[in-house]
Formats: C-alpha cells, structure tokens, sequence
C-alpha cells in the first residue's frame, strides 16, 4: 500500500472516495487545499470526504547499507565528522561572541567615564556661572553668597522701593490695631463652613486678594481659578502652561509660577505679560510693598525681579544655594540637577527692602532689594518648605519640609528665639496684618498661634483639623481660607 503521490509507504493513509487511491494524509490535505481535487481523477473533492484507513505503523526497512559492519563503521565515521564540524563551529562562533561582548563592555565602560567626566565638568561650569555677573561687563563680583545679573535697579524702581519703604517704616510700628479686626475670641470660636467641590485637581497655590473676597486657586492642571468667597462659586479661569507652583495677587493683577518656569500676569482675565527668566520650575512668587514688582524663586538657585507697571524683567540673583551639600555629596545625577541647587519659597519683608529666600539646603538668604546683596543668612534643619515676614518686620517665620514646628527668627539679633511645635505637619504659614496671629496649614489641619506683644508670649487660640496645603487670611482676619489637595476651598469664621 502505497501513497499515489511520493509512491512511499504512508504514515498516515487515507482513502479518495473519488478515485479509490491512497494517499498520506498531509499529503493529499496540502493538494485539496490548494486545488479542491482529487490529484488522480480530477474530479471535485474536499478534505472532509476523505476516509481514514486503520492500519499499523510501517517500519521502514533498514537500508541496504546498514546491513554490514563496514558499512555501519563508514556510517558512524561520517556521523563522526559532522559532529566534530558542527563542534568547531560553535566554537568559533563561542569565541566571536566573546570578542564582541568585551568589545561592548569596553565601550559601554569608557562612555559610563566619559559622561561622569563630563557632568562633572558641568557642575563645575555652573558652579563658576554662579560666581560671575553675567551682565553686559562680565565682572565678577566681590563674594561667593550671590551674583547680580545686573549693575543694580532701574532709577524708576528703585526711587520707588526706596519711597514705599520710608512711607511704611515710619508708621508700621505705631500704626494701631483696626476695630474691624478678629480678636482671640472670635478666631477661637471659627468653625468650617461646607467646603466647596474641587476647583483645582492637585491644589497647590492660594492667594486672597485685599478685598478678602476673591480667591486665586492653582492646581496640577495648569488651570488658575478665581473663586467668589461671597458667592460661593468661581468667577473666571486663567489657563497657563503647565502645571501650578504658586499664585499671588498684585492689586487687581494675577500672578502664576508655574513648573514649566514661566511666570504669567493675568488682568481682568487676560494675560498681559508672560516672563521665561528661570531655567527650571518656578518654585514660589511674592509681591512686593509696592504692588506693582513681584518676585519669583526656581530651581535654578535664583530670585528674579518683574516690573509690572512695565511687564519688564529687572534683575535676577544667583545664589550659592546648596554649595556645600554639593561639594560633600560624593554621588553624581546623571540625569537632572542636584535638587539641593533649589530656591524653595520667597517672601518680602513688609517694608520692602529686604527679601528672604529659602532653599533646598536649609539655608535661609536675605538680600537687600535695592543691591542685591546678601544680608543675612539663616540655618535650618532641612529645606526651607515655606516662610513668611511678621507684619512689624522684626520677626520671620519659616518652616522646614515634613516638619512640624515653626522657626521664629529675630532680625535685630539673627537668632532663632523660638520654636512653635503645632504637632503636625506644616505646609503653610501666613502672619496676619497686625502681626498679632500666625496661621498654619497641613495635611492633618491648621492652627493660629498668637503672639502677645505685653507678655512676649504664644498662645494657640485655634487648633482645626480642616486639611490644606495653603492657607490665607480674609477680610480683617474675620475668616480664614483654606485650599486642601484634592482642591477644594474651605472657609472658617464664626
């Protein structure tokens, strides 16, 4: 019995209805697919038609060559050679892979040096950077604190730095308590009212502007919203270009940091200035005495003056930020800048001609407005999350990141004269008006530590358990607002 198509025994036979033959089975299978025939007759024929013979297996016979020793020694001496050639080609092939492995190695070793030589080679630049003015003389300057991108402020600002300063020294400290403001009492009795649902998702940025009815939220999604906190719903939204670091007012205008390291000014909901001076995100914005010049803190370890009544860009500062843990770190970042080169948050002193800068190194750094020139530096415990000026100049607040206390500086004598522990994290701190009360946001609530001017006590009037990652002071202090991170606002008052 054998297959009418290779004429040799089947392993698997079957039989054509058609034409009677016997066929191997995959034989006759492949042929129908192809032609839909019997390969005998012609005639019409389909795979399903075809009827299995049962048989047993064939055993093929042994070939005549195998019959004899001789011929089994020749077989087994040809099996012999080819085994030895396919070892010595595995060989050769084992043995040019090595080659080309080392080879790979040795090339991925030298780039791994050379790029380690070369981002070192560019700290080393940036760190020279920092010491260099980069303005149109190319000098550099007498210390290794700060650099001065410029030769000093424009005549036209810095007459007005200097007027806003002596208009507000001279009547800061004398200047009474308004009667419309929130006493102890009434901040102690301040429950929640019904948060609203969230404005802004990822909420990172909340500024109250001086009417204390309009609030500036900023969240992940790059969307500025400006919530009524009398008509409990939003007014308007401001779209930037990447996600929200932080937001302030300047009178009637809208500030925004953002991540992608532009600084955006809004006015009655449209964009009129947009500044790119930071190499990096935006960490923090402030808003100087005057109203109209802003400051903004980024990762590039620099503060940079805008001039609003021109949108003009007026000087930007280097600091040192972070030198030292850069020097002591015996590990390299291959890929992004060392976080500790950071300026975290930014504040201006109430009168205007100092400003505080904190950074990822635990360093705060005063600077005075009208120079450039450091005037003060601060040591903390660990990056400076957030700080903030009290209203009569003599103290600053600052709180580290992941900490729960509250340093209070004193100006007059640089010193840390107290510790406020609030017993959760901080994240947030904004002293009020008067200087009187001091307000704390976090994750776990908020609180108001008050400071008695007769006694040179604190007290805690206020402990909530309303979570916020920023937190603001309304109108006469008869409120306070709050935006958590999912960025909903809540108000309290009485």
């Amino acid at each position: 019995m054998l297959c009418a198509i290779s004429g040799e025994a089947p392993q698997v036979p079957v039989l054509s209805p058609k034409s009677g033959s016997v066929f191997e089975k995959r034989l006759i299978e492949s042929y129908i697919t192809e032609n839909g025939k019997d390969p005998v007759n012609g005639e019409e024929l389909a795979v399903e038609e075809l009827i299995d013979i049962k048989s047993q297996r064939v055993v093929r016979p042994r070939p005549p060559t195998l019959t004899s020793i001789p011929s089994l020694l020749s077989v087994f001496q040809e099996e012999w050679d080819a085994l030895a050639l396919e070892t010595y080609t595995l060989q050769q092939n084992l043995a040019q892979t090595r080659r080309e492995l080392s080879a790979a190695l040795y090339q991925h070793d030298a780039a791994v040096r050379v790029i380690a030589r070369l981002t070192q080679e560019r700290d080393e630049a940036r760190n020279a950077l920092s010491k260099v003015s980069i303005g149109a003389t190319r000098a550099a300057s007498g210390g290794d604190a700060m650099q001065v991108d410029s030769a000093g402020l424009p005549q036209a600002v810095l007459e007005r730095v200097e007027s806003t300063q002596a208009a507000l020294s001279k009547t800061r400290r004398k200047r009474p308590v308004p009667e419309s403001w929130a006493t102890s009492d009434a901040i102690s009795s301040f429950k929640p009212v019904e948060p609203t649902q969230p404005l802004c998702p990822g909420g990172r940025a909340l500024s109250v502007d001086s009417t204390g009815d309009l609030a500036l939220v900023g969240g992940a999604d790059g969307v500025v919203g400006i919530y009524s906190i009398s008509q409990k719903n939003m007014v308007q939204t401001l779209k930037t270009d990447g996600p929200v670091t932080d937001a302030t007012w300047a009178g009637n205008k809208a500030v925004v940091g953002s991540a992608t390291g532009s600084v955006k000014v809004f006015e009655n909901g449209t964009e009129v200035a947009s500044f790119a001076s930071h190499a990096g995100e935006v960490t923090a914005v402030a808003v100087h005495a005057t109203g109209d010049i802003v400051a903004s803190v980024g990762v590039d370890k620099s503060y940079v003056l805008y001039d609003l009544a021109t949108n003009n860009v007026i000087t930007q500062i280097f600091t040192d930020s972070g030198k030292k843990k850069l020097l002591e770190s015996e590990t390299m970042n291959l890929q992004t800048d060392h976080p500790s080169l950071a300026l975290l948050s930014v504040n201006f002193h109430p009168d205007g001609h100092l400003l505080a800068a904190g950074g990822a190194d635990g360093q705060i750094k005063i600077f005075d407005v009208k120079t450039g020139a450091a005037a003060a530096d601060f040591g903390m415990s660990g990056p400076v999350k957030c700080l903030f000026f009290s209203e009569n100049g003599t103290f600053l607040a600052a709180a580290t990141a992941q900490s729960t206390t509250i340093s209070i500086w004193d100006l007059r004598s640089s010193k840390e004269t107290k510790v406020l522990d609030t017993g959760s994290q901080v994240q947030s701190i904004f002293w009020d008006y008067t200087g009187q009360f001091l307000l704390t946001g976090g994750p776990s609530g908020l609180t108001v530590q008050q400071f008695s001017k007769a006694s040179k006590e604190w007290s805690e009037p206020l402990r909530s358990a309303v979570p916020s990652v920023a937190v603001a002071w309304g109108s006469s202090a008869q409120s306070i607002v709050t935006l958590n991170e999912g960025g909903a606002v809540t108000v309290l008052q009485t």
